[in-house]
């Protein structure tokens, strides 16, 4: 954790820390800011604690089933494990050939 500074003020002045971002996303962080009228620092705080906060919310409602699944056809896999619907209903006897009638001429 970064270590804190005292202000000119001489109240304690908030962690920070640096991220990186690929330009696309700095970008669309940029557009949703100024849509809301904010700073970029300001927006970027804003969707790390609304996320932070799903997170939190997500792992309080689910019980603790080891790490979680990963996205794509593998976390989609897990899900459908996980819920009991990943075994197909196996069929009673045999299948059965059907035969096609041919046209009379």
């Amino acid at each position: 954790m970064p270590t804190r500074q005292t202000s000119s003020s001489g109240r304690p002045k908030s962690p920070r820390i640096q991220v990186v971002l690929p330009e696309d996303l700095c970008e669309r962080l940029s557009a949703l800011a100024e849509e809301d009228s904010r700073t970029v620092s300001n927006m970027a705080k804003v969707l790390i604690q609304q996320g932070v906060e799903r997170l939190e919310r997500q792992r309080r409602a689910e019980p603790a089933a080891g790490p979680p699944a990963p996205a794509g056809t593998e976390g989609f896999r897990a899900e459908l494990e996980r819920q009991g619907q990943a075994q197909p209903k196996r069929l009673r006897g045999a299948p059965r050939r059907v035969r096609l009638q041919r046209p009379y001429r």
